[in-house]
């Protein structure tokens, strides 16, 4: 006599619960929905392997082996020979390939967690590990699934950046063991005709330990020459010499505007002619530049929400006085939350201040910058940042070598990055006129002692107060490659300052009565012309920590 099925196996039949959970005890079943849940986030097309399709398991087994091999494999070359991993993963086509495969294996994941879920039959669960099971499991998917197609945006993402930044040239070459890098800020500010590279270094790398040395090229450098063979001797034969219109920033607008066909190949007339000035002046051959616009930290610095740093001084910046006239005002000592248009004031500001407190400020802000950004801030202003980005870098160097400076930059950490300015404090001082008359045989001559120097012995044969400028630490050279290029040369100052530290600053100058000066009192002074007292109140505006 037959029977028709029911919905339990027949008596004697093999029970389990796993893939059946109607045979199974309550909590039996609340077990198994965790298993299976734990299955597919830590080995994705396990759950249907052992309690749904096993040919779908089984294939994301094998895509689940396959990605943890390629990991593994990622790993031990990371750890081999990780600059030409990065340069791998710096290639457009890579990183076509790796956006692509994030957002399949995301789909991939997504359609493994709704199967779990269907396996896990919830309607079976007690009330509370019902919701609890739901909950966990739609989440543990948004996690998942939502990572990897946010990777897959951001590795496409960043690869339209690294294009628009970097070029695709040939690979910048090495001379005597050394990559010398010119290192730009361009500022096309209020008031100009085109755009000026008002910060102006060079960073000179060794192709084996990464040890950094950074010349600084003070802006109003004058009567500059030029690498043997440029073309600007065509133009300036005698160097570039002809008073105060010829100091040295000015020369990228010159070519750019009236003479580029001297580089009828370059995509940067300016850069190129910079490149041959920079080497001109250090006796050293330029392999290639970086030219930051000033004007994009300000839409970078936006993008992060803004900027915190301590200053000790007075600063001067544009903006609308008490009286609502537009005019110089100034921002007091003390903490201070700067948006990108007040960032760059900050950094900008020339007036009652030399060049040398300027670039101070600037390096201060990008430290203040680099101490913010945070994966946090990366994760939720991403899509911003990288806008900005794009706005703020454009170099020579090439996109498949990019693998090579990470690794450089990443060899330099711990060591000392050793500084050199080309003009005061470290060639004599301001009285003395160095950058309007300078003796470049003598700048040949401390270059070269700099650069036969082992890293450690800084200050042993350059003189001067160049060794004590030098001093930057480990946190500086672990910065990203362009950054750690970036870092501006700076003035030294007393053994007793520590100019990350505020505490252990001067006061700054006070009134005659012993009084803060306002920014009122500033205002004023500057109404009555009082010259004198205007320096003397900003004579500490180069001192700047970020923020704590």
């Amino acid at each position: 006599m037959s029977h028709a099925p029911g919905p339990f196996p027949a008596a004697g039949a093999l029970r389990d619960p796993v893939r059946d959970p109607r045979v199974a005890s309550p909590t039996e079943r609340t077990r198994r929905a965790l298993i299976l849940t734990l299955l597919t986030l830590f080995v994705p097309g396990g759950a249907q392997v052992v309690a749904g399709s096993r040919p779908l398991g089984r294939a994301a087994l094998r895509v689940t082996v396959a990605v943890w091999g390629v990991l593994l494999a990622g790993l031990l070359w990371w750890l081999v020979h990780r600059a030409s991993l990065i340069s791998l993963l710096a290639r457009d086509g890579v990183l076509l390939v790796l956006a692509i495969a994030l957002g399949l294996l995301a789909v991939g994941w997504a359609v493994l967690w709704i199967d779990t879920l269907r396996l896990i039959r919830l309607h079976l669960l007690a009330p509370g590990a019902r919701k609890a099971t739901a909950v966990a499991t739609v989440l543990a998917l948004v996690l998942t699934s939502g990572a990897l197609l946010y990777g897959g945006w951001a590795t496409n993402a960043g690869r339209g950046a690294l294009g628009d930044v970097f070029g695709d040239g040939p690979a910048v070459a090495r001379t005597e063991g050394r990559y010398n890098i010119l290192v730009m800020g361009g500022d096309a500010g209020e008031g100009r005709e085109g755009l000026r590279p008002d910060s102006i270094h060079v960073a000179s790398v060794d192709a084996r330990s990464g040890a950094v040395v950074m010349f600084s090229l003070p802006r109003n450098l004058q009567n500059a020459p030029f690498t043997e063979g440029s073309p600007l001797w065509s133009v300036y034969p005698d160097g570039f010499s002809c008073g105060d219109e010829c100091i040295l920033n000015a020369l990228y607008t010159d070519v750019e505007t009236r003479h580029p066909d001297l580089y009828p190949d370059a995509e940067d007339p300016g850069a190129e002619a910079m490149m041959d000035a920079a080497g001109g002046i250090l006796g050293l051959e330029i392999s290639g530049y970086a030219l930051m616009d000033m004007g994009g930290f300000a839409q970078l610095i936006d993008a992060m929400g803004g900027v915190d740093l301590v200053t000790g001084g007075y600063v001067v910046h544009r903006g609308v006085r008490p009286d609502g006239e537009w005019g110089n005002i100034w921002w007091e000592p003390g903490e201070h939350h700067f948006d990108g248009e007040d960032a760059l004031a900050f950094a900008r500001s020339r007036h009652w201040s030399t060049d040398y407190a300027r670039i101070r400020r600037q390096q201060c802000m990008q430290a203040a910058m680099l101490a913010q950004f945070s994966p946090g801030t990366v994760l939720t202003r991403f899509e911003q940042i990288l806008d900005a980005g794009q706005q703020i870098v454009t170099t020579s160097l090439p996109q498949s070598q990019l693998g090579t400076f990470v690794d450089l930059a990443e060899r330099s950490r711990g060591q000392e990055m050793r500084r050199l300015t080309v003009g005061p404090p470290d060639f004599g001082d301001t009285g003395d006129q160095f950058t309007t008359f300078p003796d470049y045989g003598l700048v040949h001559q401390r270059v070269d002692e700099m650069l036969a120097e082992e890293p450690g012995q800084a200050g042993g044969a350059t003189g001067g107060e160049a060794g004590h400028a030098a001093g930057v630490g480990s946190g500086a050279s672990a910065l990203p490659l362009l950054t750690v290029l970036a870092v501006a040369a700076q003035e030294a100052v007393p053994d007793e300052v520590d100019e990350d530290d505020p505490a252990t600053w001067p006061a700054p100058p006070t009134r005659p009565d012993g009084g803060a000066y306002t920014a009122e009192d500033l205002m004023l002074a500057e109404d009555l012309g009082q010259e004198d007292l205007l320096n003397h109140a900003s004579s500490t505006n180069g001192l700047c920590a970020p923020g704590r």
